[in-house]
């Protein structure tokens, strides 16, 4: 066990390399200060937040209804371009961040966790991306989101069990019909066991129609969820 004497020399030896080599904050470029990680305290504060899990009847949420059997219908954020979250979401999708995703996982689970839903769900499951892609980025950025809200919730995530057999060509500047075209055949679940009378949060990095939600939920439900509700980092308009 380290005594009080060598963990003060391990800090004194982070404070020395943190002042050649600075971390920075993903938000704005500015240096993090001691305690801070990914992000800002003054970036953290000024996220467009959405607050949809304090409204029930959100505009996403509405937007759903009719098309998925779903309890509760969540993003954590606006995305508007050029934007914030714009540039955080390019972070985490395209420039190898994918504690981006973590750590936005962990503040919103924090602030799910202050509204009572810390014992709403049994399982997290992440929109999956296609194995060439996840391949090529190396990770799945809503799985990073899962596991920050797991980190938080101390709820299970698994992103073994969704499955998207084929890849699609990107949701952006499709049509509400394409997009529902281009993904409706692609999710499969290879864990049906693991869902059973499962209430199941089914995360994905941005929302828009609900294309992809509405395609990957179907088979959760279909694979014997006993409830879906869904998060999301962003909604975008």
């Amino acid at each position: 066990m380290k005594s009080a004497v060598d963990n003060k020399f391990v800090e004194i030896g982070k404070d020395f390399i943190s002042l050649f080599f600075p971390n920075y904050c993903y938000g704005c470029n500015q240096s993090l200060m001691k305690g801070e990680d990914t992000l800002c305290t003054g970036c953290l504060i000024e996220l467009p937040k959405t607050n949809y899990h304090l409204i029930d009847e959100n505009p996403i949420k509405n937007r759903l209804t009719g098309r998925l059997p779903i309890k509760h219908v969540w993003a954590f954020l606006k995305f508007r371009k050029t934007g914030i979250v714009q540039h955080l979401l390019h972070q985490l999708k395209y420039n190898n961040h994918p504690e981006i995703g973590v750590k936005l996982g962990e503040v919103y689970g924090y602030e799910l966790k202050k509204a009572g839903y810390q014992n709403e769900f049994d399982l997290i499951v992440p929109v999956p991306l296609h194995s060439s892609r996840k391949r090529k980025r190396g990770y799945n950025q809503s799985s990073k989101f899962a596991q920050g809200l797991s980190n938080e919730l101390e709820i299970p995530w698994d992103e073994s069990i969704s499955l998207r057999n084929a890849s699609t060509s990107t949701q952006t500047k499709k049509t509400k019909q394409e997009r529902w075209e281009n993904v409706k055949d692609v999710f499969d679940i290879q864990q049906s066991a693991a869902i059973k009378n499962k209430r199941v949060l089914l995360v994905d990095d941005v929302i828009t129609t609900g294309a992809t939600i509405e395609a990957c939920g179907v088979h959760l439900i279909e694979g014997g969820c006993s409830e879906l509700s869904v998060a999301c980092i962003a909604e975008a308009q």
